[in-house]
């Protein structure tokens, strides 16, 4: 199938993080020919907005963020619920009240406590969406380290509804999906993408960019960042690169270093989520597609 240009009406997901793509998935769309018939494939899931967007009706969904991915797979599974989702946050949402915002700092040690990696989901969405600038920020320990946003009355009945919305549109569209949500070596995951009798996978990768926020759950290195290219490069089926190009301070040579002969397509974008002011400003932001697969650009 080819993608929409547009998507006809834009699935927000109850994540937020650094590098979000939300105003970026008409673009993603609209740049990518692709049949359908295969799997949806993201090594990198993040927030995942552009699968949620794409909705394929089949789809491997990895994140090396074992938070992440538990809190999509309770919604797929059903086991975390609007009417859920809704009681924790008011009652939470009160108690941080409460306390003038001190509250925050004990969810998150609840959320940090014993057993790495195996925080509550929804103790995940409070700590995401209460604390400052929508940023996930891990410590090498596994800690989520995210200060409070300073905003007492965070969850007012407003921002508890929209959250609340999010959670069931998505559980909405994931609704007779075949998805399967991973925790594992975007390695592996690349390894398991194919050409079969099904049709074409298409691998869609968002990784940490190189020079931006490089770390929100584990390290990224230069060196990952080119065995990323040199693996996703040989692949047999279609594969797109999501990386930023360049701004206004300088230009990022990766992709001429690494990503050479690819199509490639551009917009102009502006990251407002981010720990500093230097990491919230316009950029080029970059897709590379392997040859065959991008769609022919608008006149």
């Amino acid at each position: 199938m080819t993608l929409p240009r547009r998507i006809p009406k834009l699935t927000v997901p109850p994540i937020k993080c650094q590098g979000i793509k939300t105003k970026l998935v008409d673009f993603i769309a609209s740049s990518i020919q692709w049949d359908g018939r295969g799997r949806w494939i993201e090594p990198f899931l993040g927030s995942g907005v552009v699968a949620f967007n794409i909705r394929p009706a089949r789809a491997r969904l990895n994140d090396s963020n074992p938070h992440i991915i538990r809190l999509y797979q309770g919604i797929y599974d059903g086991t975390i619920t609007p009417p859920a989702v809704r009681e924790f946050l008011e009652r939470e949402g009160a108690r941080l009240l409460e306390s003038g915002g001190a509250y925050y700092y004990e969810v998150r040690a609840r959320f940090n406590g014993p057993g790495s990696g195996s925080g509550h989901s929804l103790d995940f969405l409070f700590l995401n969406r209460a604390g400052f600038n929508g940023m996930l920020r891990f410590n090498s320990r596994g800690g989520f380290n995210v200060p409070f946003c300073r905003k007492p009355d965070r969850f007012r009945p407003a921002y508890i509804t929209r959250i609340v919305n999010q959670v069931a549109a998505l559980q909405d569209l994931m609704r007779g999906a075949d998805w399967t949500f991973t925790t594992g070596d975007w390695r592996d995951i690349l390894a398991g993408a194919s050409v079969d009798d099904s049709g074409d996978d298409f691998v869609y990768l968002d990784p940490p960019y190189i020079g931006r926020h490089t770390d929100y759950y584990n390290g990224w290195t230069d060196d990952d960042a080119r065995a990323l290219a040199e693996i996703a490069r040989v692949l047999p089926c279609g594969v797109a690169l999501s990386m930023w190009k360049q701004n206004k301070y300088r230009a990022n040579d990766h992709l001429d270093e690494c990503w050479p002969g690819w199509a490639e397509r551009t917009t102009a974008h502006f990251y407002h989520v981010g720990p500093t002011e230097d990491l919230r400003n316009a950029v080029i932001e970059a897709l590379l597609i392997t040859p065959g697969y991008a769609a022919p650009e608008e006149p």
